[in-house]
């Protein structure tokens, strides 16, 4: 038994990677890309179903996308639920408690909900309007895949309590406000301001600052009071504003922090620094994200930075041919320690993730960190010897780089 259950585990832990885990495979990067357009253009063909023409000319179309769209969907809802004993949050629960746990979670009710009109439409073939609302739903699948998304719903769940706060206060406003002006104003305008729930339609239109005209005070006692609303309004849009900004600022830079640790952790040379040199390394490093085949050092430049490698290969144009440079390798030394130009042109063979050392910054942090400077010249040592071989040379084996 345990034997059969095995391939089905290995399977359901290759759909979580694809899925769920930002697997950087070709296959995972095909899926990710094909379900990004599978919901912009279901977003697109629900937006043109509803122009009358279009829908009458294109309708065996749109149905034949729907159907289309809705199966992959389903499939992806399916395989997602399937997988959900496998992420890490709910790795210790049953299978069936983790996939609970995973169907009550804001981005798996909004897969169903993208389904969810399709098959309703079996049982009620009525034309409900409502439905293209839940279809359009699938366009917050892209949160999924967008991680400015992702970082701004998490600010948004880091500081719900203080977003309550502010609309608590809001709302408060609106009451005080439209009471106030329904006492000025409701002998001149009985229409208009003759109840608090007449007068909060002004109340909530003032405070937003969207000002319609459609009512506005005509006393002098009321003009004054819809001022003092129109400031009020004014300083209280800027406070959800600012707890929004303020906390998706700090989830990118938490998020960027998390990242950079994580590629510094990965290089060799950085393997044996404690906690706290590693978070003094990040102070000088800079990450950098190079495509396919983009010139990152160039022969006879002047040399102001090192990279050390992260992820991906770059390819070292060696006098003896090519030399390539794998993920926790480092190249650029040479050039900033000797004072020379750069000794060779360096590729990068794939998109590659670079930390990015200044010159002055190698020269601090060297000062500050001794072992960390003998290393680096021990290396750039082995390059320059006579003996070394072009692969340990790194750029361009006996030439400073």
């Amino acid at each position: 038994m345990a034997a059969r259950r095995a391939p089905l585990a290995r399977a359901r832990r290759r759909v979580h990677i694809i899925l769920d885990a930002g697997g950087s495979d070709r296959v995972s990067q095909f899926v990710h890309r094909f379900l990004i357009a599978t919901v912009i253009v279901s977003v697109t063909a629900v937006v043109a179903e509803s122009d009358a023409a279009l829908n009458a000319r294109f309708g065996h179309l749109f149905l034949a996308l729907e159907i289309a769209v809705a199966s992959v969907f389903t499939v992806e809802y399916a395989l997602r639920l399937w997988s959900a004993p496998d992420h890490t949050p709910y790795s210790d629960m049953t299978p069936a408690r983790a996939r609970w746990a995973f169907a009550r979670t804001p981005a798996a009710i909004i897969d169903l909900l993208s389904v969810f009109p399709f098959y309703l439409g079996f049982f009620l073939p009525a034309d409900l309007r409502v439905l293209v609302l839940l279809r359009l739903l699938r366009f917050f699948k892209l949160a999924r895949y967008s991680p400015g998304m992702r970082s701004l719903m998490a600010a948004l769940e880091a500081e719900r309590k203080a977003l309550f706060a502010s609309s608590v206060i809001l709302l408060g406003l609106v009451l005080i406000t439209a009471a106030a002006m329904h006492l000025i104003e409701h002998d001149a305008q009985p229409d208009q301001f003759g109840s608090i729930p007449q007068s909060m339609w002004w109340a909530i239109v003032t405070l937003t600052t969207v000002g319609y005209g459609d009512v506005v005070p005509i006393t002098a006692l009321g003009r004054i009071l819809a001022g003092f609303t129109m400031l009020a309004g004014l300083m209280m849009l800027a406070l959800p504003i600012g707890i929004i900004s303020n906390a998706f600022a700090s989830e990118i830079h938490r998020r960027d922090f998390i990242v950079t640790w994580a590629m510094i952790a990965r290089v060799p040379l950085f393997a044996s620094l404690s906690a706290a040199e590693i978070a003094e390394v990040m102070d000088y490093l800079r990450a950098r994200t190079v495509p396919t085949g983009s010139v990152i050092v160039r022969r006879g430049e002047a040399g102001t930075c090192m990279y050390f490698i992260a992820s991906g290969s770059v390819e070292v144009e060696a006098s003896a041919g090519p030399v390539p440079l794998g993920e926790g390798q480092f190249f650029g030394e040479l050039a900033l320690l000797r004072r020379a130009r750069r000794g060779a042109t360096v590729r990068a063979l794939e998109s590659t993730k670079l930390l990015v050392l200044e010159g002055g910054d190698l020269q601090s942090l060297m000062d500050r960190n001794p072992e960390l400077a003998s290393r680096i010249k021990a290396v750039a040592d082995s390059r320059t010897s006579p003996g070394a071989s072009d692969t340990a040379a790194g750029e361009d084996g006996n030439t400073p780089t």
